[in-house]
């Protein structure tokens, strides 16, 4: 008899779900900050020393440099800017939506120290000796734009005026923002752009505290320099030493075509799911859809900033939330085949699949937060949505499917009704037979994995020999992020060649020879350059392409420090995620598990970077990204296969010989290989949406997260447990029998419903 109160639950929860999302989502959106790659804006890593050029840097100073450069933020308008200590030396201030990059640049580098100085460049007077906030953009009466000051004593200032007057005929107050040793007023007049501010003949003794500067400003050049004034000198000295900017037109597009790929890779997700799992492929597309719901809204909580890399985890981590619903639903359909009522195999499937969903979910989190951890900008960005993703995910997927698919089982109205599952009757065996999940047939049956294990392990083998030679041929082509130096993107509305950004780059100084040119009517040209380009240089360029292209070129720039730094932090991820990962597979399996997953993992990870050397695609900071992504999520598919392989040997008892093994390996892959290629295709369909439909900005990033899921598919099965099994076989044959069963309780799910 159906239960009509669970099938009004279940309705009224799917109606309460979709109200919400349909209702807020607009409202969630618009609280969500979009990194400068989405709307435009720069960000700069500053090296901090000593504005004497002697002693420490302090926290206090960093702190107080924070504080300056937020009060210069504030006075050129932006928006929640973003400001951070980083180490014991930098400071990383990121723009987004920022109009005027190039005096955004200016105006956060000058140091901003105001000196008035004698005919012989002694100091007369400096910025201590200014009224805070004191400064003021004005006008002369025949409306000159100059800058007004306060200073805190008329009489100090009449008694340098007096000085002043005193040295005649040489009676000039020089006035210079950030004097540096060396420049002589006798030099810098006779040049056409003098470094000093002004510098007016003092023909009386001026008892006055307000002082003007006069000079052949602009109303917005006078009006910086009085903002500069206002929020105080820089008390140290900033070096650039990298920097990334994005013209708004290149951010909105790139915002744009993700978008676009993550509704096409979802679509697919979904049609996948309703088509091989029918009933439960709709509780997963109303799970995923609370899923992306539930990430987007803690997001916008945190007040979190979401930026390009970001969005391809969300849309990576909706391909790996389903995960978790077709392992569940597939060890479902098992304990409906071997007889058990829709409800048993509903309970049992649920509780028989939560271990390798947990497991898969821990492994990949471990890896999430390595890469938070030595990731930087936008890779922490993408870190910290994938950590989010994880965890909703779990959520959603285990609690949330469980919740609305056990209403519909317990309404009775999937009773006696397998077709719902995607299960055949004829495949449906008497429960009173004792036959076991174990003992199913499959499609795979007829392939004995294990026999052929020297070939497949041959052939790892000499794709792992080949890949050595190669990148010891080719090596790497490494992106300025490893390499240093500048990269510039151009764009245009219409198609570019090299003749003509050759002729732009040698009208402004700044030729190049590297030149590389992407989309589909080839309009964006990346410009590289060896040597990382100076702010000027990069005003120059910004202004030259912007003018004649209308699009703001994005450039980005690392200098040998931190490129160094970042290749550092690479390996050192890629270190550590990798014996969390055999620590956590040898506690939860066994040591031997552990070693065959990570070498798997490891070679889909080396097969990324032989790829990328065959090809000569760049490779960047977001290429350590995927390949650690990559080693935190196919690492799923070894753990499927490995409890299944676990649940055998605990029934078999006992390893009394390597055939034993054999036996326990084959029946695990062929029992979990529809399920391996099931899990693996649906993050496939969203990175492949990603490769084709996303942002070039990210392609890279896609390119390899492809190429390693694909590896992985061939890996896990092919690689990891063929060398479990020669690592087994090996201990049988030293040891003797091998003991599986941990002392357990007998458990016979089956017992209490069916």
């Amino acid at each position: 008899m159906v239960k009509k109160s669970k099938l009004i639950t279940f309705f009224l929860i799917v109606a309460i779900i979709f109200g919400v999302v349909i209702g807020t989502t607009k409202m969630v959106l618009d609280k969500i900050n979009l990194g400068l790659d989405l709307q435009g804006g720069f960000e700069v890593l500053y090296q901090v020393e000593p504005a004497s050029g002697k002693g420490k840097v302090t926290k206090e100073t960093l702190t107080d440099t924070v504080s300056a450069l937020d009060r210069r933020i504030n006075s050129i308008g932006v928006a929640e800017p973003v400001i951070t200590i980083e180490g014991n030396n930098r400071i990383r201030v990121q723009l987004a939506g920022v109009t005027d990059q190039n005096q955004a640049r200016k105006m956060l580098s000058t140091t901003a120290e105001l000196s008035f100085r004698d005919a012989k460049d002694k100091l007369m007077l400096d910025g201590s000796d200014l009224v805070p906030g004191g400064a003021k953009q004005a006008f002369t009466d025949t409306n000159q734009p100059i800058v007004t000051l306060k200073l805190k004593s008329a009489d100090k200032f009449a008694k340098v005026t007096k000085d002043i007057l005193g040295e005649a005929p040489n009676n000039q107050l020089v006035i210079w923002l950030d004097w540096k040793k060396g420049q002589k007023y006798e030099e810098e007049k006779t040049k056409k752009d003098p470094a000093y501010l002004s510098a007016p003949n003092v023909s009386k003794v001026i008892d006055d505290n307000n002082v003007q500067i006069e000079g052949n400003f602009t109303t917005k050049e006078a009006k910086d320099l009085a903002n500069l004034l206002n929020s105080g000198a820089l008390p140290v000295k900033m070096k650039e030493v990298y920097s990334t900017s994005v013209g708004a037109q290149f951010g909105q597009d790139a915002l744009n075509q993700t978008i676009l790929a993550g509704i096409i890779g979802v679509a697919a997700i979904f049609i996948f799911m309703l088509v091989v799992y029918r009933i439960p492929g709709i509780i997963a597309c109303i799970t995923l859809t609370a899923y992306t719901y539930i990430v987007l809204l803690i997001l916008a909580l945190l007040n979190a900033t979401l930026t390009l890399p970001g969005i391809a985890g969300l849309i990576l981590g909706i391909g790996m939330a389903v995960d978790a619903n077709v392992i569940t639903y597939e060890r479902i359909k098992e304990e409906l085949k071997v007889g058990r009522s829709t409800k048993a195999a509903f309970e049992v499937g649920g509780k028989e699949a939560f271990r390798a969903i947990f497991d898969g979910n821990i492994s990949t989190l471990l890896v999430a937060v390595v890469l938070f951890y030595f990731g930087t900008s936008s890779v922490k960005g993408f870190a910290t949505v994938l950590i989010i993703s994880i965890l909703v995910s779990f959520l959603t997927a285990v609690w949330g499917s469980r919740v609305l698919l056990g209403l519909l089982v317990k309404s009775n109205v999937l009773n006696n009704k397998p077709r719902l599952f995607t299960v055949n009757p004829r495949d449906i065996h008497n429960l009173h037979d004792g036959v076991s999940t174990y003992d199913l047939k499959t499609h795979f049956d007829r392939f004995d994995f294990v026999k052929n294990h020297r070939m497949f392990l041959g052939i790892f083998a000499a794709i792992t020999i080949a890949g050595i030679i190669i990148l010891s041929v080719f090596k790497l082509n490494l992106g300025i992020d490893f390499a240093s130096g500048t990269r510039a993107e151009v764009t245009s509305d219409s198609k570019l060649t090299e003749q003509q950004i050759k002729k732009d780059l040698n009208e402004i100084k700044m030729p190049s020879d590297d030149i590389v040119f992407q989309g589909k009517n080839s309009t964006t040209a990346v410009v590289s350059f060896k040597g990382a380009l100076s702010q000027s240089e990069i005003a120059k360029f910004k202004t030259h392409f912007d003018d004649k292209y209308k699009h703001e070129p994005s450039i980005s720039t690392v200098t040998p420090t931190v490129g160094k730094e970042l290749a550092k932090n690479g390996l050192y991820a890629l270190a550590i995620a990798s014996i969390l990962i055999v620590i956590y597979i040898a506690i939860r399996f066994e040591f031997y598990m552990g070693i065959a997953a990570i070498l798997s993992l490891l070679f889909d990870a080396f097969v990324i970077f032989i790829f990328f050397s065959i090809f000569r695609l760049e490779v960047d900071i977001t290429f350590i990204a995927a390949v650690l992504t990559v080693i935190g999520y196919s690492i799923n598919d070894t753990i499927v296969t490995a409890d299944r392989i676990r649940d055998i040997g605990r029934k078999m008892k006992t390893y009394k010989t390597k055939d034993d093994v054999a036996f326990a390996v084959n029946h695990g892959l062929r029992q979990t290989f529809t399920r391996s290629i099931n899990t693996i295709l649906t993050v496939i369909f969203t990175v492949l949406a990603l490769v084709l439909f996303g942002s070039e900005s990210i392609l890279n990033f896609s390119i390899a997260l492809l190429v390693g899921l694909v590896s992985s598919v061939f890996s896990s099965i092919f690689m990891a447990m063929q060398l479990w099994y020669v690592f087994k076989s090996h201990q049988v044959k030293k040891k003797g029998p091998i003991q599986n069963v941990k002392k357990k309780k007998k458990r016979n799910p089956g017992q209490p419903v069916v």
